[in-house]
């Protein structure tokens, strides 16, 4: 069994960090909201640390889990970040959604440092972390990877290397597109099966069997003909992502008209109330506007 760190519980990170304990890791937590961590104590066997350093005291692998670029300098190299107090030939994985340009420059800094860093951005929504079975796209180096396969399968369905550091946020980057994409036209189908005076579940029933099928389908067809919109990855978020998304397009010369023009939706349903909602609220701004 390993000595783990765990930076971040949030809606991903608490149910990570949660199966590394339960398969019996020692996994020592850092919250920036304390309160947070104590009440992970109350749910799993662990140590709770009171900074991102001292959670990485001593800890073999160093797992992440925060917001953005900017969360993720701070708790990495800020006063008491991790890196400061991570052992030589220890590693750090960070799973938070975040640009490949941060990813590099944290790896640079560890192997100045003398440990290992790797970019593994996750896939599957709260769900997924609850129920173990989630998709990670990992960069960094083969050696590394081999070591950190098997803690990751605690929570994960499928892992990969995907190449250099920088390469799962790249691949991230790919999912967001695609589900951007995938929701938008599955919002327009649903919404143009009621205005047709179709049953629109009967037809996404039919249509799921054929060359139409997606997750996104199957699993979120019913909450949006219900307008419910609490299911996971919120909008919010998502255009976070979207930004990131941008900037490197704008870097590698990629052409989005499709997912720009997806982003301006989630604009609109921001405008409606729905920063919280998760990202099938694309549907909302189609029948405001009946």
């Amino acid at each position: 069994m390993a000595r783990i760190a765990f930076i971040g519980l949030g809606a991903m990170g608490y149910p990570m960090a949660g199966h590394l304990a339960d398969k019996g890791h020692t996994v020592t937590v850092y919250n920036r909201t304390a309160a947070r961590a104590e009440q992970w104590l109350t749910d799993y066997p662990g140590h709770m640390a009171v900074t991102p350093a001292k959670a990485a005291l001593n800890a073999e692998f160093i797992m992440c889990c925060v917001g953005n670029d900017d969360d993720l300098r701070t708790v990495t190299l800020g006063v008491d970040g991790a890196f400061s107090s991570m052992a030589e030939g220890s590693v750090f994985i960070d799973h938070t959604t975040a640009s490949a340009q941060v990813a590099k420059q944290l790896a640079c800094e560890a192997t100045q440092r003398g440990f290992a860093f790797l970019d593994a951005p996750v896939s599957g929504g709260q769900a997924g972390a609850q129920n173990g079975v989630l998709t990670i796209m990992v960069g960094g180096e083969q050696a590394v990877y081999e070591r950190v396969a098997p803690i990751l399968q605690c929570y994960a369905r499928m892992q990969r290397l995907m190449g250099e550091v920088g390469s799962g946020q790249l691949t991230k980057m790919v999912n967001q597109i695609c589900i951007g994409g995938l929701l938008q036209g599955l919002a327009e189908a649903l919404h143009f099966a009621q205005q047709a005076g179709l049953d629109a579940e009967a037809a996404m029933q039919v249509i799921s069997q054929g060359a139409a099928q997606s997750w996104q389908l199957e699993n979120r067809y019913q909450t949006m003909l219900a307008g419910e919109f609490d299911f996971g990855f919120a909008v919010e978020w998502m255009r976070k992502d979207f930004a990131i998304v941008f900037d490197e397009a704008r870097r590698n010369g990629a052409s989005l008209p499709v997912t720009a023009l997806v982003d301006q939706f989630y604009a609109d349903v921001e405008a409606l109330g729905g920063e919280r909602w998760d990202t099938s609220s694309l549907i909302a701004r189609l029948n405001t506007n009946r």
